[in-house]
């Protein structure tokens, strides 16, 4: 039998927020903690009580378990992540991405709290505004796993005997009005945090708001949870999602989502399922990926993982060159170096199987592409262009034609 969850996670059942993950609980109407789901389990223990099962497992692959990094960054792992885990921190790609280590605690001088700059685009709560045709979304800064490597590995997730922060029904709405109010949003992207933790119900209530705006033509949805957890990816939080697409009433609005995943180890037969149920949903399918050194910084190792996706009808959208958040210089690798990557994807890959090579510039600035140029101006007003290969062909200047 299910025990009432202790005082020190009531916390993370404040302000009345539904979540669909097996750690949330709703409140009842008298006050006492009942699971959301009878197959639910009790909630685990903030960063700062980790069992001393799971203190183990982290140091049987080579990972930190001190007071200080945990209490700092927040840490969670599912089953799923620690079944397509062969090796340790030293030697596998996937436990690198989740296992705490004591390099985190090391702040270089160029790193910074906020590395893309959210907060000076956040009109209100919840709401980024970096770019005039869309906005993010943030819910909840709550995810299934949390990643080491995270760019606001500072904003998401327990801090210690902290909980996670949740926006208030006050604060969704003023989030949602800020969307009304601002004709010129014609993309909103669901972030955060991941919004698939939300319940169904939630998580269906949020999107019939945003459908009830008629000048919100996309909605994106970034998420880890199919990879994270596949099981949580249910007819039910697939039904909140699209319910209000497939409405023939509801207006013309597309749906997107782009799914977390950096190395072809990650897909389980779980996850391709999870993929195709939401494929066969028709919802459209994108990736991102972060390039994280001595895990994917290869171009074989990226191949698999593109060619894994496109096969599973998702398309590869961005490759992130890695933020500049605290205590993640391990994982960073030169811009030139990405270069050469993407060189040796141009010609092997198909162009489906391509991303774009991004960096957010710190500060708030936005994205820019990083792609490598294949052209070289010449003096005669021509180009030297380089090829897949590597080889240099030379493309002739315009010729004037005489009247």
């Amino acid at each position: 039998m299910l025990k009432t969850p202790k005082l020190r996670f009531s916390a993370l059942i404040f302000k009345g927020f539904l979540f669909s993950l097996p750690y949330m609980y709703a409140p009842m109407p008298n006050n006492k903690q009942k699971p959301y789901a009878s197959n639910m389990l009790p909630p685990p223990p903030t960063s700062s009580h980790l069992s001393s099962l799971e203190l183990d497992y982290v140091k049987s692959k080579g990972g930190d378990t001190g007071s200080t990094l945990l209490k700092k960054y927040a840490y969670r792992i599912t089953q799923n992540i620690k079944r397509t885990i062969s090796g340790d921190v030293t030697n596998d790609p996937v436990a690198k991405q989740y296992l705490p280590q004591n390099c985190e605690l090391k702040i270089l001088p160029e790193e910074r709290l906020d590395p893309i700059g959210d907060e000076m685009h956040s009109p209100v709560k919840g709401i980024v505004h970096r770019y005039p045709d869309r906005v993010l979304f943030k819910p909840a800064n709550v995810c299934a796993v949390y990643c080491r490597y995270c760019f606001r590995r500072e904003q998401v997730g327990p801090k210690g005997e902290k909980a996670p922060d949740i926006l208030s029904a006050n604060e969704r709405t003023a989030a949602l009005d800020y969307i009304r109010a601002h004709p010129e949003i014609w993309e909103v992207i669901l972030t955060g945090g991941d919004p698939l933790v939300l319940s169904p119900r939630h998580l269906g209530e949020l999107m019939s708001a945003l459908h009830a705006i008629d000048h919100v033509k996309v909605i994106r949805i970034h998420t880890r949870l199919p990879i994270a957890d596949p099981a949580r990816v249910t007819p039910e939080l697939i039904s909140a999602i699209t319910t209000q697409t497939n409405r023939s009433d509801s207006g013309e609005k597309a749906l997107y989502i782009a799914l977390h995943i950096n190395h072809a180890q990650e897909l389980t037969a779980e996850n391709r399922a999870a993929i195709i149920a939401l494929h066969k949903a028709g919802i459209s399918l994108l990736s991102q990926s972060v390039l994280l050194k001595d895990i994917n910084n290869d171009a074989d190792i990226l191949t698999g993982l593109y060619r894994e996706l496109v096969a599973l009808h998702v398309k590869p959208y961005y490759l992130h060159h890695p933020d500049l958040a605290p205590g993640t210089g391990h994982f960073r690798l030169s811009i030139a170096e990405g270069q050469t990557i993407m060189q040796k994807l141009r010609g092997r890959l198909s162009g489906l199987c391509q991303p774009t090579y991004m960096l957010d510039i710190p500060g708030g600035f936005g994205k820019v592409p990083l792609t490598p140029c294949a052209l070289e101006p010449l003096a005669d007003g021509g180009y030297a262009v380089t090829d897949y290969q590597g080889h240099k062909h030379t493309y002739a200047p315009a010729v004037e034609r005489k009247s």
